[in-house]
């Protein structure tokens, strides 16, 4: 299907009363909007629903509130902007709890895959990480922070939504993170931040989103340049 042909189908989705009113219900940010962004949220979430595909696994269905708390904290993360569907990323794949892998014989909680176009999720941990919203720990968040890293960076209608001389200027203050928690010293983040700069952001957004007064108190320029890079501030549009 041609991408202007696609675009004009999501474009023409909307919420049920139902589904406005889940999204009421599960998403802090969606309610702290005024009344023109609250339409946008609304019109973009119903967008990412009718774009992918839910796949339940060791579930019996993929519930309508599931599907409307992982596309509010997706256009959470990218309501700056405004044609970003993670469109590389067509199925998302939700389990009840940790679920086991092959590849590394280990018990995951998510995971990204993109060879195969796949966000995978925990339902336990996910709804874990949305009861705490002061935390800096949210899996949705982390999980669809490493999708948009990797969907900026990948040849499709919407490669390069992230200034490249921008991201230059962060990568230079994460890299000064990593190092700081490698050796130990003190630092707003948790350890997996350090692991590479893919973990940093994932951290990063998690912290951005639910921590932003904190953040901004550690590090008034990195949480400057996460929002230029993401072109929202959660202060200033929240009035935290």
């Amino acid at each position: 299907m041609p991408i202007l042909e696609y675009l004009g189908i999501i474009r023409s989705k909307k919420l049920n009363d139902v589904q406005i009113k889940n999204l009421d219900k599960y998403s802090p940010y969606y309610r702290r909007l005024n009344s023109k962004h609250k339409r946008e949220f609304r019109s973009r979430v119903a967008r990412f629903i009718h774009s992918k595909e839910f796949i339940p696994r060791n579930l019996e269905v993929i519930t309508e509130e599931m599907k409307i708390v992982v596309a509010s904290l997706a256009i959470q993360m990218t309501f700056g902007l405004p044609e970003v569907y993670l469109s590389h990323f067509g199925k998302i794949l939700i389990y009840p709890d940790n679920y086991y892998s092959t590849i590394n014989n280990d018990y995951h909680k998510g995971e990204v895959n993109p060879r195969f176009g796949i966000i995978v999720l925990s339902w336990k941990n996910l709804v874990k990480g949305i009861a705490n919203e002061n935390d800096g720990i949210n899996l949705g968040f982390h999980e669809l922070a490493h999708a948009i890293h990797l969907e900026n960076r990948i040849a499709n209608q919407e490669y390069g939504f992230i200034d490249s001389r921008l991201w230059e200027r962060y990568n230079d203050l994460a890299t000064y993170e990593m190092l700081k928690i490698k050796e130990g010293g003190i630092s707003l983040f948790r350890a997996a931040a350090a692991i590479d700069h893919h973990e940093f952001f994932a951290v990063l957004l998690e912290n951005f989103f639910e921590k932003p007064k904190a953040l901004k108190a550690y590090s008034p320029n990195l949480y400057k340049k996460t929002t230029l890079l993401l072109k929202q501030d959660p202060i200033k549009l929240l009035k935290l």
